[in-house]
Order: C-alpha cells, then structure tokens, then sequence
C-alpha cells in the first residue's frame, strides 16, 4: 500500500496531492489551520469579500489540467493589466494588447512602439530559454539538467541578462524613466530588488504581457475551493486543526508523520511549509539551519483592507501608486529593513471585476505596501506611520479624502503573516532572487539523504508565486513517478 502524507494544505500540498492521488496513491494532508488554501485566504465583513494574499492569476493552465470539467472555474483575461501612478501626475494603463500598450506608451511618455517590443521579445526569449530548465523541471537532478534541449539552451545564456541587474537591463534596453520603474517592478513579483536581481527576471513580465493576466470570476479563492473539491473527490483526506510535529525516518528513509493525535505511518512525505520552519521544528538540523539563516530573504508585507463606502472610476482591478525614489525604497526594505517615507502602494479592487465583492455604490480595497522580515521591528510604530503615509499618498494622486470614506479596516503585518503561514519572518516568497545564484541556492524538491522525502511550496525550487508553487507539485510528482517507473 502506497502511502504519503503531505504536511500543509497551501496551493502546492494541495496540487500534489491531486496528482498522487491519481498514481494510486492514497493521501493524508494535514493542516493545522481548520481550513485549507494557506495564502489564498479570504475574509468576509458587512458584505464585502477580500482576497487577503496573491490577487494576480497566470499560467492558468497549471490548475486546469488538475480539474475535472465539473471543477472548472470560469477566469477572465483582462484587458488592462494593471493601471499606473505616477508622483508627476502621469498615468499608464498596461493593456494587455500588445499594440494597445505600445500607442499608450508612445502618447503617454513618447516611448517609439519598437522600444517596447524590444523588451517584450527580449522576456519571450528569455522565458522560451530558462522556462523549461528553471520554473518546470528539477535543477538539482542531473537528469533533468542533461537534456539535448537543454544543451542547445546553453547558446543563449549570453543573453538571459543574468550578469547585469534588472534595473541596468531595463535602463539599457527602455531608457525611458517611467517605463523602466514599471518593469523595474517585476522584482517585486518575488520579493526581490530590481537593483540587484539579476535581469533574467524580467521573465515574470513576460507571463503578463504576452501569456496573460486573468482573474477568477468569483476570485482569488475559487482556486484554492476547487482544488479542494477535486481532491476529496479523489480519496484525499484531510485532517484540519492537526498540525505535524515532527518528520520521522529510520534508516534514511521517511517512516510517517507525528501530530498530537499520534503517528501515522506513510511511504513519503511531502512538506508544503516553509523551508526554515521544517528543519527548525519537524526534522531539526543545525546545519541545514545555518545555512539558511545565511541566504537574505524576500520582503514581507504591509497590507490594509478597506471597506470602501464610494466607487472610484479611475481606479481598475490592480493599480500601482510608485514612489518617487524607487532605488531608496529598497534600500529601505533590504538594507535598512525599514519601510520608507515613500513606499509604492499596490491598490487591489476585486469588486471591479466581481461587484458581488462590495456593496452597491462601494468597493473593497486591499492596500498593500512592500515591507522588510520581520527582525524584531516597531511593528505598532511603522503601521501608525505608514497608514498616514499612504493615505496621504493616495489623497495626494487621486485629488481626493480617502479616510472619509473608509467604512471599516483590517491589517495584516509581517508578524500575522509569520504567525499565520509559517513564513520565516514573514518573508512572503522565502529567499529572494537578489543574486545571479538564487535558483541555484534554492532548496530542492528532495531531501539528499532521506529518501521519500519531498518539499513543494515558495520556500523551495522553483519559487514563490501560485505558478511556481504549482510548478513545485508538478515537478515533485514527476520525480515520484520516475522512481515509480
């Protein structure tokens, strides 16, 4: 009897049991939370809804071919991507026609149609040459690194911009400031610094601006429902409010998973929590740990949810308020782990796609601002400050007294997010990509030593991100099979 146990219900541990439940295995996830999805939460308060973690949906075919047809869900590509602000007054909509984008571009900041088309084939290269090798398979298996594809990949490294910064990439190949801060932004996509990640990062605007960017029509939540259901409907049993205590092997080999309610015994485990938590508190190893602590790790977040008691036409589904000094902004966040006088804000409004999400004549606004690990900070300072910060901000570009409008609000600081997911310090995406090295450096999906033994989640290979994760389930199913075989 083939058995697994999968620790952690998050998108990930939720995609991977789908898959080995349909190897025949049979599944235990379990959760210490009494609901599944871990990021992918929601809440609801005086008839709004809000999506508190991930807003942006791409690669929606990861979780496609993981339903059923009676699982789908409907998603709609949207037409303009995300709507920019910027401290002079000038304002971008990033359409996702192609053409569409370059005319606003050209009428907006005078950028010539061919500058952006530089860059937007420049991603698609990068993304047809690194894709298969970094985001969809293992780099830690000799196997899959010695392909006869890969090997003809090797001609294009010279041009994955991996030894200059994403800023300097951008700056040679935009020039225009504008649009270089907006594709500096893609950094952030996972935590990292547009100053020193390497430039192959400007793959990530290549998921948006030419494989699309979608929204689920009931939200961000319906992925995680779905998958949910499909799973049970598999066999997969999960056991909520049971958090694992400790990863048991004998012999180099996984034996079973401990929780207060007992032992059970499985073949494999597969951890979907973060990569420090598991080696602090479920399998100890020092050394492990130590060289974790050493890797720099990804910003967190500062997030207000508002109950808004107005509608804004100017504002769409993801809008974008930049700060006037972006390279200050990240020394703050990296350097200074601070917050600085002049964050970027992340303004989400799901109800502009889902106007079941608010009231009539209301929206729901999730207010977010990049934010530093959690090292021992004023927590309670910093959120009284920037909350001002911000609202003075978005007065300041909208022309308009946001508070007055504010019906209720929530927060969720770093220490929450810690506390909540697990995530060493809050850190939102695990390591950040800050150097040319960070895939390398990324934890496997397989423990070295232990066999039967596997991690899936943003902490780990290929990283964070709902395609990423689910990429992690995909690559961790196929290294099962292979054994399988």
């Amino acid at each position: 009897m083939r058995r697994v146990a999968i620790i952690g219900s998050g998108i990930a541990g939720i995609a991977v049991a789908i898959r080995l439940a349909r190897m025949s295995f049979i599944v235990d996830v379990f959760e210490k939370a009494s609901t599944p999805g871990g990021k992918v939460a929601e809440f609801q308060q005086q008839g709004f809804r809000f999506d508190m973690g991930p807003s942006l949906f791409t690669l929606p075919e990861l979780v496609d071919e993981l339903l059923d047809e009676e699982y789908q869900f409907s998603y709609d590509k949207l037409e303009t991507i995300t709507r920019y602000f910027y401290e002079d007054g000038t304002q971008i909509n990033a359409f996702a026609d192609i053409e569409k984008f370059a005319q606003e571009l050209n009428s907006k900041v005078s950028i010539p149609r061919k500058r952006l088309l530089k860059h937007i084939n420049k991603a698609a290269f990068i993304y047809r040459n690194t894709a298969p090798v970094f985001l969809f398979s293992s780099i830690h298996r000799i196997k899959d690194l010695w392909t006869f594809g890969n090997l003809k990949r090797l001609f294009a490294l010279p041009g994955i911009n991996a030894l200059k910064s994403m800023h300097k990439t951008n700056e040679k190949v935009i020039g225009e400031e504008h649009l270089v801060q907006l594709f500096d932004r893609y950094a952030t996509y996972n935590g990292s610094n547009p100053y020193r990640a390497p430039g192959t990062l400007n793959v990530i605007s290549h998921l948006e601006h030419a494989l699309g960017a979608y929204f689920p029509q009931n939200g961000m939540r319906t992925i995680i429902n779905s998958l949910y259901e499909q799973a049970k409907k598999l066999g997969v049993k999960f056991h909520f409010n049971e958090e694992v205590c400790s990863v048991v092997s004998k012999k180099k080999h996984v034996k079973g998973v401990g929780t207060k309610g007992g032992f059970y015994s499985s073949n494999m485990v597969i951890s979907d929590v973060d990569i420090y938590h598991f080696y602090s508190r479920l399998l100890p190893d020092s050394k492990k740990l130590r060289k974790l602590k050493k890797e720099e790790r990804s910003t967190s977040a500062l997030i207000f949810y508002w109950g808004v008691k107005r509608q804004f036409p100017e504002l769409d589904l993801h809008n974008i308020f930049f700060s006037q000094n972006y390279r200050e902004e990240f020394d703050f966040l990296f350097n200074k782990k601070q917050l600085s006088d002049d964050p970027t804000v992340y303004l989400f409004i799901s109800s502009k796609q889902n106007e079941s999400d608010a009231p009539s004549g209301c929206e729901n606004w999730f207010v977010m601002v990049n934010a530093p690990e959690n090292i021992g900070q004023d927590w309670s300072q910093l959120i009284e400050k920037t909350r001002q910060v911000v609202i003075s901000k978005l007065n300041r570009m909208l022309g308009e007294n946001i508070e007055q409008h504010i019906l209720f609000e929530q927060i969720l600081d770093p220490l929450q997010i810690e506390e909540r997911t697990g995530s060493y310090h809050g850190a939102l995406y695990g390591p950040s990509s800050n150097s040319r090295f960070s895939a390398f450096n990324r934890h496997p999906n397989f423990h070295r030593t232990i066999g039967g033994l596997y991690f899936v989640g943003g902490s780990v290979h290929p990283g964070g991100g709902i395609p990423l994760c689910l990429s992690s389930a995909k690559i961790v199913a196929r290294i099962i099979q292979d054994k399988e075989d």
